[in-house]
This record gives C-alpha cells, sequence and structure tokens, in this order.
C-alpha cells in the first residue's frame, strides 16, 4: 500500500499558510502592545477612520476596520474557495474514504463546541456567540505542524488540512446563514445574476481571469448591498471559478507555438505562447497563485493586527475571568474541538466508512485534535458579527486568545511527547510500525 503524500499543490498552500502564521502572530502581539500602550486611543481612532473610494455618485465609505473585514477578507475566503474547488476537483478530496474520517471529525468539531459554548450561554446576547467558537485556524494550526520537520509527516499534515477544509465549508456555511443583517431582496437578485453569470463563463470553458475578475467585483458590492456579509461574494466567486486539470492538447498546442516563436521572435508570437501556456493552467490554479500569497502574508495579518487589539488590565481580566462568555469560548475550543473530532473521526473508523492515512494512530489523532481548538481568524471574525456590546466582544476575544493559546501548548506538547517515544510513521514500512499492547495506542487499520 502506498502512503498517502501531499500533492505539489497542496504542499505550496501548507507552507504558503504556515509561513503566514508566522506573520500573524507578530500583528496580534503588535494589536495587543497598541492596544495596551500609552498610544491606546490612537487604536480604536485609527481603525474607524473612515475612507471613500470611488468618484461621483458612484462612492462607497467605510472605516478602515471595514475595508479590512469586508473587502480584503473577501480575498481571503476568495482562496478558501478556490482551495476546495480544487481539492474536490483534482485533490484529496476526491477519495470518499480518506475524506470521511476527517469530514466527520470536522463535524463534531462544528458541533460539539457550539453545544458546550451554549450550555454556557444558553440566553441573551451572549448566546448569539455560539459561531466564535466552530472554527480552526488554519494556518496557526500548519504552523504549529511546521515546527516539527520530519517528525510530522505528510499524513498527518493532510488529514489535518482535509479536516481544516470541511471545517471552512461549515463556518461560511453558518456565516451565511446566522450572521447576516437586514437583506435586500433587489440586491440578492443581482447577485444571483451575477452567480448565473459565472456559471455561464464556466460553462462557456471561459479562461482568462478578467472576466471572472470584474464580475467577481459587481458580486461583491451587490453582495455588500444586499445584507448578506460580503465575505460570501468571495467564497462564490472561488467555488465557481473552474478547475481542471491541463487538456493534452492544449499542453501540445504550446510546442507549436514554441517552434513558431524559436523560428521567427517577434512580440506577437510570445504573446501567443503566453497565451497558449496559460490556457493550459486552470483558472482556478492561476488565481489561487496570484493571490494567495497576499492573503497570507498580507492580509490576514493585517485582519490581526485590526481586531485582535483589546484593552487587558486586571479589570478586564477579572470580569473576563468571571464572564460565561469568556469561559464558554475558552472550553469550547479547548475541550468542544478535542472530543468533538475525536468523536466524529472514531465514528468513521468504527464503522468503515473511512481510514486514516498510514502512520498516524489513535493517540496523534487525538493530539491533532488538540491543536485544532487553534481558532483565531474567523473566530475574531464572527465575534466582531455576534456581539454589539463591546464588553460582551473583548471578553469573545481574550477567551479565543487564552483557549487557543492554552490549545497550542497542549497540542504541541502532546505531538512531542508522542512523536520521541513512538515514531508517528515510518516511511518505509506500508502500514504502521508495531506498538505494544496497549489499546489508546494501537494503530488505526488501514
Amino acid at each position: 500500500m502506498t502512503l498517502p503524500t501531499l500533492s505539489p499543490s497542496s504542499r505550496l498552500y501548507v507552507g504558503t499558510e504556515a509561513g503566514g502564521s508566522a506573520l500573524l502572530l507578530v500583528a496580534t502581539l503588535c494589536a495587543l502592545g497598541w492596544a495596551n500602550s500609552p498610544w491606546a486611543a490612537s487604536y480604536e481612532s485609527f481603525w474607524t477612520t473612515p475612507v471613500t473610494i470611488g468618484g461621483g455618485d458612484l462612492t462607497l465609505t467605510l472605516d478602515l476596520r471595514s475595508w479590512v473585514n469586508d473587502a480584503a477578507m473577501a480575498l481571503f475566503f476568495l482562496v478558501v474557495g478556490l482551495e476546495l474547488t480544487r481539492e474536490v476537483s483534482t485533490g484529496e478530496l476526491r477519495d470518499r474514504r480518506t475524506v470521511a474520517t476527517p469530514a466527520l471529525g470536522a463535524l463534531g468539531g462544528l458541533i460539539v463546541p457550539a453545544l458546550i459554548y451554549l450550555a454556557f450561554n444558553p440566553t441573551g446576547e451572549a448566546r448569539a456567540g455560539w459561531g466564535v467558537v466552530i472554527s480552526t485556524d488554519t494556518a496557526f494550526v500548519l504552523g504549529v505542524l511546521a515546527l516539527f520537520g520530519p517528525r510530522c509527516p505528510d499524513r498527518l499534515r493532510l488529514f489535518l488540512l482535509t479536516l481544516s477544509i470541511v471545517d471552512d465549508i461549515g463556518a461560511i456555511t453558518v456565516l451565511a446563514l446566522f450572521y447576516s443583517g437586514d437583506l435586500s431582496l433587489p440586491a440578492l437578485a443581482v447577485a444571483g445574476l451575477l452567480v448565473a453569470l459565472l456559471i455561464g463563463l464556466r460553462w462557456a470553458g471561459v479562461w482568462r481571469l478578467p472576466p471572472y475578475v470584474l464580475t467577481g467585483t459587481a458580486l461583491w458590492l451587490a453582495v455588500h448591498e444586499s445584507g448578506v456579509h460580503a465575505t460570501l461574494a468571495g467564497v462564490l466567486m472561488g467555488l465557481l471559478l473552474p478547475s481542471q486539470r491541463p487538456d493534452p492538447a492544449e499542453l501540445h498546442r504550446i510546442d507549436a507555438y514554441g517552434r513558431a516563436l524559436r523560428e521567427q521572435p517577434d512580440a506577437e508570437r510570445a504573446r501567443l505562447a503566453g497565451l497558449a501556456t496559460a490556457a493550459t493552467v486552470s483558472p482556478n490554479a492561476r488565481l489561487e497563485y496570484a493571490l494567495h500569497r497576499w492573503t497570507a502574508y498580507v492580509i490576514v495579518p493585517v485582519f490581526g493586527l485590526a481586531n485582535a487589539g483589546v484593552r487587558i488590565d486586571a479589570e478586564t481580566l477579572r470580569e473576563a475571568a468571571a464572564s460565561p462568555v469568556t469561559i464558554g469560548v475558552a472550553v469550547a475550543l479547548l475541550v468542544g474541538k478535542t472530543v468533538g473530532i475525536t468523536l466524529g473521526a472514531g465514528i468513521a473508523l468504527r464503522t468503515g466508512w473511512g481510514v486514516l492515512p498510514g502512520g498516524v494512530r489513535w493517540s496523534h489523532l487525538i493530539a491533532g485534535s488538540t491543536l485544532a481548538g487553534i481558532g483565531f481568524t474567523i473566530s475574531l471574525f464572527i465575534a466582531d458579527l455576534a456581539f454589539s456590546d463591546d464588553a460582551l466582544r473583548v471578553q469573545a476575544i481574550i477567551g479565543v486568545l487564552a483557549g487557543s493559546l492554552t490549545s497550542a501548548v497542549l497540542g504541541v506538547t502532546l505531538l512531542r511527547v508522542l512523536g520521541e517515544r513512538f515514531p508517528l510513521c515510518t516511511p518505509e514500512a506500508e502500514g504502521p510500525p508495531a506498538l505494544p499492547p496497549r489499546p489508546w495506542l494501537e494503530p488505526v487499520r488501514v
């Protein structure tokens, strides 16, 4: 049996996300430092500065934080949608049994944390914060895994990457259904027409990016005016861009244009050769390649800088320590994710619906589930939407920080202990290595 490994495109995605996590951590620390410095007042005044784009009667005015959260983060969600489409059409999500285990794990990781949070906050405005605890931060989880090098094999990364992708689908669905404002039917109708146009472009086999980009920009404006959160336009566009393997006929066409260019180099033949080369790569792959570094290294860190700055003093910490919101968020992320993912994945394994990649054991599944309690980017995003009361929002953010930090430390500890005492994999073997007869450490059958 050949052990599964990450494809080159998935490896690039994982590497970019892991690298971006370091910048996100730096931006978060800067935001906390700024909000707790002698210049704390300038933090909020800066991010609430209104900025107008456009001219004449066609203008749009938002404050800086809203431009980051509504516009720039739409590109982040666009990349998420592109990655989902690519994985389903040509990537790791094509194999039903490989997907079933992380998919059911992700479902458990969505439901159990929400139920735990609601147990702490069953009524009142605080109840609306249940969406804060459902999402795993892919960048931070992959960044932590990057610290382990060869001791954390592709098989574990593959499981957690797939889990994070399915987790993102659930979080996006929750965002659309439960955290949208008052709806405008005319704007929704326009958005529907633009979605139909994207489908038409895909059906017609359009491979150039400009038509998709122009339509996607118009879709963002329509969704923004509709009352549905504008970032969902990015998800829709990402899901609808074509993603397919290269057509052999297109690859042969490159040779023909290349020969013509070698015979007579000129600008026109160079242009045609370039177009022929671009046509072999799907619009999905080309747009993800163009945007992913920007979202990972710029947009998400700026989002952290704009949203993680909360005042943390003795009084705020006392209130947070007694707040059901803070406690509910922290416990839901740490306990809820660990229990929910392990339970969901266990159901898939015990029923035979799914398998784990070779070499990954129950103990490592639990450690990875604990790491999945790192909920940051989308957690902060939903916290801003869920609470109109600033005090509750701050308490939720403190809970996110506390729960994520605890999950990271505990997950790293488990992985280091298990990685040193029990090899995560034996690349030369076709199956997991033998272990002493300890039931909780028995290899998962594949």
